[in-house]
């Protein structure tokens, strides 16, 4: 009892830990939110080159999967607790920075340093993600997605909440408050996780990161990470500009249309993670059909000029809240399917493999940010955003069918190899062995 006692305390010291590391990560998100509104004004100006905007912009996500085998490897030999917390000081010391960039003379030296920030926000943000997977996972191996669903709330208050708290600091008391404020936030979170989070020990692991990526089934597993990462990455640097243009809404109303994609990925998501967990054998099919559905969706967002369906704000707004649930539908078993591969490959139990697949799924969401918004923005530019939107819809569509085509094979293989295993038995044999028994 007093074993079981205590296990219950470290289970709930490490979530209200972890639901502390997810505060911050809203924090980072709405962050980023309002940096995406200060750097159209400092940054797409008329003497200044659009796509340098993007790519810095989208520069924090491409340095994070360079920072993937690094950051697996010192799991384990740093701990998890200190990788987190360590991660957490970073980021929030970079986010105050993130206030005194408007000091910096214009040109080439100030976007160096706006590169310089992001790169080293890159560093914190993923030693903190990374490290709060894996210290999820184990502290609730068995309602690994549930948790997951439930602090996915935490992210989406962020994307909702960041941008509109960030422009009223930013019109009441200037450019710098807002990241000050921001970033002495997430400084304070530091000592109260070195306080709430409980230490595990680990031992490093012999099983490599390639051993893991090169299995086909976590390749297309990525697949999907990436494809889902690239199209919500997307609406980033076009949505709002679509919105402006087409529907003729005042600036402050934008925030209002992104609420149906991000209060549905949050209230969706904790439900989508309970099924999952409780029901395992349906992953995959929600994985498939989440796929599809975003590209669909994807499709419909413009429209494509191809359906010559005019564009009303209503349906903009559904097709958001439905993008929101696929994306939560898709995104949320991927992570404990990921690990049950792994165990199924003779894959050791620990917090290393924890920390490789925590930074795989990191690695491969950062990679579709930065593709999403990169190419994104080009196809905007050259297409326009209807064409734009149904393009970046294919890697959903793309993701959807090699999974399902995957787990449709799986399957066969299955249920023709125990087919095999156990032979149909004649009404010969049958008898007789009938006839031996009486």
């Amino acid at each position: 009892m007093p074993l079981r006692a205590s296990r219950r305390q470290h289970a709930g010291s490490a979530w209200r830990g972890v639901e502390e590391a997810y505060q911050g990560a809203a924090i980072h998100h709405g962050g980023n939110g309002f940096y995406k509104l200060q750097l159209d004004d400092l940054l797409f100006n008329p003497g200044t080159f659009f796509p340098c905007g993007g790519l810095l912009l989208s520069s924090h996500f491409l340095q994070s999967p360079l920072l993937l085998h690094p950051s697996s490897f010192l799991l384990t030999q740093i701990g998890a607790k200190f990788m987190f917390v360590a991660g957490m000081f970073v980021s929030g010391c970079v986010t105050i920075l993130f206030g005194i960039l408007d000091k910096v003379p214009n040109g080439p030296m100030f976007i160096g340093f706006c590169f310089l920030v992001r790169a080293m926000d890159a560093i914190g943000f993923a030693a903190a993600m990374t490290a709060s997977f894996s210290i999820l996972a184990k502290a609730f191996p068995n309602n690994i997605a549930t948790v997951m669903g439930s602090l996915e709330i935490f992210t989406g208050l962020g994307l909702v909440l960041g941008p509109p708290l960030g422009g009223f600091l930013y019109q009441s008391f200037g450019y710098e408050v807002p990241f000050i404020t921001l970033g002495c936030v997430v400084l304070v979170l530091v000592p109260v996780n070195m306080c709430m989070l409980p230490k595990y020990d680990s031992t490093p692991s012999k099983e490599s990161f390639w051993k893991l990526i090169l299995l086909p089934k976590v390749l297309l597993l990525c697949l999907t990470i990436f494809s889902l990462s690239a199209c919500l990455g997307f609406l980033d640097p076009t949505m709002s500009l679509f919105i402006l243009k087409k529907f003729k809404l005042p600036a402050g109303y934008v925030g209002l249309v992104f609420l149906g994609l991000a209060l549905s990925y949050s209230l969706s998501s904790p439900l989508l993670g309970l099924i999952s967990d409780k029901l395992p054998h349906l992953r995959k099919w929600l994985m498939v059909s989440g796929s599809l559905i975003t590209a669909l969706c994807f499709f419909m967002l413009g429209p494509a000029p191809v359906l010559h369906i005019e564009s009303q704000l209503w349906m903009f707004v559904l097709v958001l809240v439905l993008i929101g649930f696929s994306l939560g539908m898709s995104a949320i078993p991927v992570f404990p399917e990921i690990l049950q591969c792994a165990y199924e490959n003779g894959f050791e139990e620990g917090l290393s493999l924890l920390g490789l697949v925590s930074g795989l799924f990191s690695a491969m969401w950062s990679l579709g940010a930065f593709m999403g918004p990169t190419l994104g923005g080009f196809l905007n530019e050259k297409l326009g955003f209807e064409w734009a939107s149904a393009i970046q819809g294919g890697w959903a569509l793309l993701s959807g069918l090699a999974i399902g085509i995957f787990y449709i094979a799986e399957a066969t293989r299955r249920s023709s190899s125990s087919g095999l295993q156990n032979p149909p038995v004649d009404n010969e044999e049958r008898t007789h062995l009938l006839a031996s028994e009486t």
